[in-house]
């Protein structure tokens, strides 16, 4: 067993310092009008309060419920997640347009539950936000939609500026 007295202070560096500014404010009013979910929120990210202070978000679409259990993530897990909300992407894309943002980065969680596995949803956001924002690029990190590239081509036919991928193993 560890002697206790041995054990090192964390340097400051590793440390976070929460301000919530205006900034904050404003990005999780926003967020909270629109019905939208951040990972900085779901997955209880440390950092929130310095990316939202400095109007950075990763907007995670499809619920904040993931049907598949990864050990390393920190979001809800549920094999039978609520349906999707039809005005998310009307939401979304009208959240983005408020905050002014340059550029926008879209994850989601796993849905398993669902037969296109979300990437319908996934190209309708896609689309509204260009509809919107037509000067805000867009970067998304999609789940793996169980291996069926039909529906991730489904996905790139929207044209994303960068496309990323959620790794769940």
């Amino acid at each position: 067993m560890k002697n206790i007295k041995n054990i090192t202070k964390k340097p400051d560096w590793i440390k976070i310092n929460a301000k919530f500014n205006n900034n904050y404010k404003t990005i999780k009013n926003i967020i909270n009008n629109h019905k939208l979910n951040t990972v900085c929120y779901s997955s209880a990210c440390p950092n929130i309060t310095y990316c939202w202070g400095k109007k950075i978000a990763t907007f995670l679409i499809m619920g904040n419920q993931c049907s598949r259990f990864c050990k390393f993530c920190n979001i809800k897990t549920n094999k039978q997640p609520p349906p999707l909300d039809k005005d998310e992407p009307n939401h979304l894309a009208q959240a983005i347009k408020t905050m002014k943002l340059h550029h926008v980065t879209i994850t989601s969680v796993t849905r398993d539950d669902l037969d296109d596995k979300g990437a319908n949803h996934y190209s309708k956001c896609i689309i509204e936000i260009k509809n919107k924002s037509p000067n805000s690029s867009i970067e998304i990190l999609t789940p793996d939609f169980s291996g069926k590239t039909k529906l991730l081509d489904i996905v790139l036919q929207t044209n994303p500026n960068i496309f990323n991928h959620n790794i769940e193993t």
